[in-house]
């Protein structure tokens, strides 16, 4: 899919929740939104981004998993002016999400990372790994735990981090890119 093309008829956070969301699912997106924080770490992790990443989001604004993630996305956007994201909703944009689709399925959130010129760098979704692990210890049965997310740590702390390390993934990845530092000369 040439997800450029796609890209003018995205539209911003504020926007995708005006035209899509009912009140009470604006409600619930603003009170995610709200709860977000970041660490220091992180905002200045964010902030020292130098190369643009243009962040395909298919959503939409009735889907819970989207509601607890979305509003990490926009927070995200707010540290840096590095961070383009459009929002595209699930059902009006069939084409995308069955691109996007997960374990066959149009699961969202569905991210999809492109360099400034559109080259597809990285997709990411629907839900991150700290998010299955606590659905997974809800079925019947215990789930073991890993050790790896730290006792005290919220899911949504966990979850935060682990969209972040996307986000930086993609960041590291076009900074070492020798096409993009030739263009840049750096």
């Amino acid at each position: 899919m040439d997800f450029l093309s796609k890209w003018p008829a995205g539209l911003s956070y504020a926007e995708f929740l005006k035209r899509y969301a009912s009140a009470d699912q604006h409600r619930r997106w603003d009170s995610v939104y709200k709860e977000v924080s970041l660490t220091a770490a992180q905002k200045a992790l964010l902030s020292g981004f130098q190369r643009e990443i243009m962040v395909v989001v298919v959503a939409g604004t009735w889907c819970g998993d989207c509601i607890q993630q979305c509003p990490i996305f926009e927070v995200f956007a707010e540290q840096t002016p590095r961070l383009q994201i459009r929002y595209f909703d699930r059902d009006d944009h069939g084409d995308l999400a069955d691109a996007l689709s997960i374990c066959g399925g149009r699961r969202v959130p569905s991210v999809v990372f492109l360099a400034e010129d559109g080259a597809p760098c990285g997709r990411y979704g629907d839900r991150t790994l700290a998010k299955y692990r606590d659905s997974a210890a809800s079925l019947s049965g215990a789930a073991c735990p890993t050790g790896l997310v730290p006792q005290g740590k919220t899911l949504q702390d966990a979850v935060i981090q682990e969209w972040l390390e996307q986000f930086e993934r993609v960041q590291l990845m076009l900074r070492l890119s020798p096409r993009l530092r030739q263009k840049h000369g750096d």
